[in-house]
């Protein structure tokens, strides 16, 4: 059995980072949202029939179930509906209760067919093979938007015995493709008093600004960046019957978006993303690694045969400590992100390596960049 410990001593790094000579030009309306267009969540509790023993046995499922009944005019007694509904000899393992959820478009219109994600409530093992009952979806003000039914896709499957199951993706969570209708819009008009406005997806000021020119030498004096994540657009007279031209136009303008100097590692995969504007300052880094490696071989010392002796086991264990010769070397500042991750790789440094370096390097004020870890 070997176990390795690394110790790393103050690293090299020497660099400058500039901006990059090839900078990507982004269309306004991936960079951006427009303002009242959004997506509205709806979500409702509903009962799955047609299970096939998978269903739920929890107070819950029968509580539910018995109202589900009275809602069809099937009503019994009080007692006779407390009695069921803590009574766990009823079966109830072909039905489940279950929360359905779904996301409702600004332009959706009433009649049009929308997803729904169904999973379960109650203790129920599989929805495969159900069929979810008339179910109303409610919106943040309470009132109906859509209403959902229709059998379940759940993309898997879930089989067991007496001593084993075989599963194959989520089946306590499943999907109906349109499975709901529409029964009021959600209306967002657009340009109502001569404007509108653009919502940056990531903020900045710089952006925001380059945003507002793009827009200006098509449409001249018609666009103010506002703050950091807004962008304020006056409608042309000419225009404002076509509001959904103008908007059109607009998101299909390119814009280069200004990236902010950070650096994100993610120490779990080794995953370094650095940042064209990140920017090091002169240092000098030595980076190397000392490697201990203990392995355990055992001896097994027999007694000798009639004698009185007992078998012993002798431990014996052997270390190596290895430390690797790196010199210090002086790289010449760097003006681009490839020629820093050249630098790095000359000096054999591993991906992990990067979060340790980046850290002293933040520690020392070496690095102008935030330093993101996960």
């Amino acid at each position: 059995m070997f176990r390795r410990s690394f110790i790393f001593n103050l690293f090299l790094v020497t660099g400058l980072m500039g901006t990059s000579k090839l900078a990507a030009e982004v269309r306004i309306g991936d960079l951006t949202n427009v303002a009242g267009v959004r997506k509205n969540q709806l979500v409702g509790m509903g009962l799955v029939t047609g299970l096939n023993g998978t269903g739920g046995k929890s107070p819950v499922t029968r509580r539910f179930a018995m109202n589900m009944l009275q809602r069809f005019g099937v009503r019994s007694d009080p007692d006779l509906r407390t009695r069921i509904e803590n009574d766990t000899a009823q079966k109830t393992d072909n039905i489940s209760v279950v929360t359905v959820t779904a996301d409702l478009d600004s332009f959706s219109k009433e009649g049009t067919a929308i997803d729904v994600l169904v999973s379960t409530f109650d203790d129920a093992e599989s929805l495969q093979g159900g069929q979810l009952i008339l179910t109303p979806l409610f919106g943040a003000d309470g009132q109906v938007y859509a209403v959902a039914s229709g059998p379940i896709s759940i993309g898997g499957f879930s089989f067991s015995g007496e001593s084993t199951r075989v599963q194959k993706n989520h089946p306590t969570t499943g999907r109906i493709p349109n499975g709901a209708t529409v029964e009021l819009e959600t209306c967002s008009e657009l340009g109502v008093d001569g404007r509108v406005r653009f919502l940056l997806n990531s903020p900045s000021y710089e952006t925001a600004r380059r945003t507002a020119n793009a827009i200006n030498q098509v449409y001249p004096q018609s666009a103010f960046a506002i703050d950091a994540a807004t962008i304020d657009v006056i409608i042309p007279f000419s225009l404002q019957s076509t509001v959904s031209d103008f908007v059109a136009n607009l998101s299909n303008l390119t814009v280069t978006p200004d990236i902010p100097a950070k650096v994100v590692i993610n120490e779990r995969t080794g995953t370094v993303v650095i940042g064209e504007h990140v920017q090091l300052s002169r240092v000098l880094i030595t980076h190397a690694n000392l490697v201990v490696s203990t392995a355990e071989t055992p001896l097994v010392a027999q007694p000798a045969p009639f004698s009185l002796g007992e078998t012993v086991v002798v431990p014996r264990t052997e270390v190596m400590v290895e430390e690797e010769d790196n010199p210090v070397s002086v790289i010449e500042p760097t003006t681009t992100v490839g020629e820093l991750a050249q630098a790095l790789n000359a000096l054999g440094v591993a991906p992990r390596d990067l979060s340790s370096i980046f850290q002293q390097l933040k520690e020392s004020g070496a690095l102008h960049a935030e330093l993101e870890l996960k």
